[in-house]
């Protein structure tokens, strides 16, 4: 089952998506997405509506350097040197698909990072990494935007990663764990500048360092998860500099495609 958020006429909305391109429906639900849904009889065409990012969350809680490939070309230095680590990111960075990744003037070396995420369903803490599918309630797509310059000026990540609109989120949640291989699934990035589309991230989920049960194991030991709060799972390598005008495009088989366009602040 796939859960969005939309903005009607009548106003926002969760939803339950059914189909695929111009025949995706989407049904309106009362309430969450975090129990069985409960219809209002009201269906939109998607291409009716707009889809917003299908959960505003209480955190995003990121794990950066959790694959190798990406820690040697952004810090120049080995995964057993630099191990993987956790840093947050506000939920008003949040934007949802389409929307445009807004690119302040003190911000000088912005590049996308293409993840998996994945939506909290249930409180939980100390959570056991064989037990990180009871607190699941979907997958869906982040790019966990990231200003360089500031990454490394600042020696922490969180101005550098906590820009408003540097967390474009979605298209939906995909509720269905069974239905996807996350212990090898590819995820891409494109990007279109100046009218050229180069696939920059191209690289799968079997190239991380800590899967996610030990991901969740991790940051539960430290932190309650709250339902709608997301965790990133860390970028492959591949990552870019993106500008004003370019286009980012995240694919990830089974969930879908997050697409936003760059814009000066």
């Amino acid at each position: 089952m796939r859960f969005g958020r939309i903005a009607t006429p009548e106003g926002m909305t969760f939803c339950v998506i059914e189909g695929d391109g111009e025949q995706a429906i989407a049904k309106a639900i009362n309430g969450h997405p975090f129990a069985d849904p409960e219809y209002t009889g009201k269906e939109y065409p998607l291409s009716d509506v707009k889809l917003l990012a299908p959960m505003l969350p209480s955190k995003i809680v990121a794990i950066g350097r959790n694959y190798a490939d990406h820690v040697a070309e952004v810090f120049k230095k080995s995964a057993e040197s630099l191990p993987p680590t956790l840093f947050l990111k506000p939920p008003t960075a949040v934007v949802g698909p389409g929307a445009a990744i807004k690119i302040p003037e003190f911000a000088t070396k912005v590049e996308f990072e293409g993840e998996l995420a994945l939506v909290i369903g249930r409180p939980c803490k100390n959570v056991k990494a064989d037990d990180w599918r009871s607190v699941v309630r979907g997958y869906t797509i982040i790019n966990d935007v990231s200003s360089r310059d500031l990454q490394f000026a600042d020696g922490q990540w969180a101005r550098a990663k906590g820009i408003d609109t540097f967390a474009p989120l979605g298209p939906w949640i995909e509720t269905d764990l069974d239905a996807i291989d996350v212990t090898n699934l590819p995820i891409k990035a494109h990007l279109t500048h100046d009218g050229v589309t180069e696939t920059k991230q191209d690289s799968n989920s079997n190239q991380m360092i800590m899967n996610l049960g030990e991901i969740i194991e991790f940051i539960t030991a430290s932190m309650t998860l709250l339902p709608g709060d997301i965790i990133c799972t860390g970028s492959p390598a591949g990552t870019a500099p993106m500008s004003p005008g370019d286009y980012i495009e995240i694919e990830i088989p089974g969930i879908g495609r997050l697409g936003n366009p760059v814009e000066a602040a």
